[in-house]
């Protein structure tokens, strides 16, 4: 069989890796891939919204399956693309088809999806520049601090933060009025805050029936003791260690069903993965938004724990046999750190050479911001490589990461060194 992976992340790098594993594997592409991909698998120069290129790939390619890694094609249709095309339309797309996607490309279509299906979730108000006012006011009934999203797709730095009814207010003028985020901010959703810890929980649905994979948790701050701005993810830990038996029971019941059978009543098409970011208030779990595809950095640590065959599994979810599928999951810890640019999440430089994750063997190695560069790989990205580690526990994983973290090095690099600080 063979298979293109449409990104150039880590979480597509760690694709590529495992699908690699699989003895049903002939040829693996990715699109546009990075220099760990590269390594594995040929990488084509098409971006991953320039659906009529991946279609000649597909074609002259003799491609049997596309795997999506990142939103942005999903959002924009590229499930849909290949249904409408009777050149294509036999290829199994793994991914949800657009109007399933909009639950990550509108936080007010996920709300109203949540709210319908009685899923828990934080208290909200949606405000266009319209109705700026109305806005101000409902940020006067709430305590703070203040949680404004952006309903589209921001890359990850849409949702703001702020403990000063003021800079909210000021904040979301910025967002309705001058577009801070462009179309992703002409509508914005305000919410209230929800104080606890999250976690992310992943689940593989093929239509009709769905697997939970195992669960995580990403440090999304740049700065230690979870400071600073918000960046893509600075790692992540499988599973988390307070999910545990009664909580899951929770989250599957009120959260995992209803959002499975919500996509089947609202006939949203839905072949993939769903990512769920909850947070947990006490003993009770919320959901604070889904994503319509593997989280990055949490990739990194939730496919090395699946033992199956992911060719197969996949080959599942195309069929509609994702029942007859058991999981293995391996019970130890894994932890992902991740390295990235100086100056990250702000401006940074690219083209610095990476010495040293050659040297690395116990643990393993994903690249996210790389590429191949007069022979030498360099970076290319914010986040640049991620160092994944087994342990019996997080403690004795990330030890692992950190200690071949030392062998690893580019100008300005970058990386936390308090992951884990928050869990006992």
């Amino acid at each position: 069989m063979n298979i293109l992976i449409l990104g150039a992340g880590g979480r597509e790098h760690t694709l590529a890796w495992k699908l690699k594993q699989s003895p049903k594997l002939d040829q693996l592409y990715v699109a546009p891939g990075n220099a760990g991909t590269a390594s594995i698998a040929e990488n084509l120069s098409i971006g991953v919204n320039d659906f009529e290129a991946i279609k000649k790939a597909v074609i002259s390619k003799n491609i049997n399956m596309v795997v999506v890694g990142p939103e942005d094609p999903l959002v924009n249709g590229v499930h849909d693309f290949f249904l409408n095309d009777s050149e294509i339309k036999h290829i199994p797309v793994i991914g949800p088809q657009k109007a399933a996607a909009t639950l990550e490309g509108s936080k007010d279509f996920a709300k109203e999806f949540m709210m319908r299906h009685n899923i828990p979730t934080a208290a909200y108000q949606s405000f266009t520049s319209d109705t700026l006012e109305k806005g101000f006011a409902f940020l006067e009934t709430l305590s703070p601090p203040y949680v404004l999203k952006a309903d589209g797709l921001a890359a990850g730095k849409g949702v703001v933060i702020l403990n000063d009814i003021v800079e909210a207010k000021k904040e979301l003028q910025s967002m309705l009025v001058d577009a801070k985020f462009g179309n992703a901010s002409a509508t914005v959703v305000i919410e209230e805050f929800l104080s606890g810890i999250e976690l992310s929980v992943f689940v593989l649905t093929d239509g009709k029936n769905y697997k939970v994979l195992p669960t995580a948790k990403d440090y999304k701050r740049i700065g230690e003791g979870d400071t600073g701005l918000n960046t893509g993810g600075m790692g992540a830990i499988s599973p988390v260690p307070f999910a545990n038996k009664a909580f899951m029971e929770k989250i599957h019941e009120r959260v995992v069903k209803p959002t499975v059978e919500g996509l089947k009543k609202d006939n949203l098409p839905y072949k993939g993965f769903i990512f769920i970011g909850l947070i947990k208030v006490g003993e009770e779990p919320k959901v604070i938004e889904y994503n319509v595809r593997l989280g990055d950095p949490e990739t990194e640590v939730v496919l090395p724990r699946i033992q199956n065959d992911l060719v197969a599994v996949f080959e599942a979810v195309a069929n509609q046999t994702l029942d007859q599928i058991d999981l293995r999951i391996d019970e130890r810890t894994a932890t992902t750190v991740m390295t990235v640019a100086g100056g990250y999440p702000e401006a940074y430089e690219k083209g610095k050479e990476i010495i040293g994750y050659d040297t690395i063997s116990d643990s393993l190695v994903f690249h996210a911001g790389t590429t191949l560069k007069d022979g030498k790989v360099v970076t290319n990205g914010g986040r640049v490589m991620a160092i994944t580690s087994f342990g019996e526990n997080f403690k004795e994983a990330l030890a692992l990461s950190y200690q071949n973290l030392e062998k690893l090095n580019f100008d300005g690099m970058y990386y936390r060194k308090d992951l884990g600080f928050d869990l006992k």
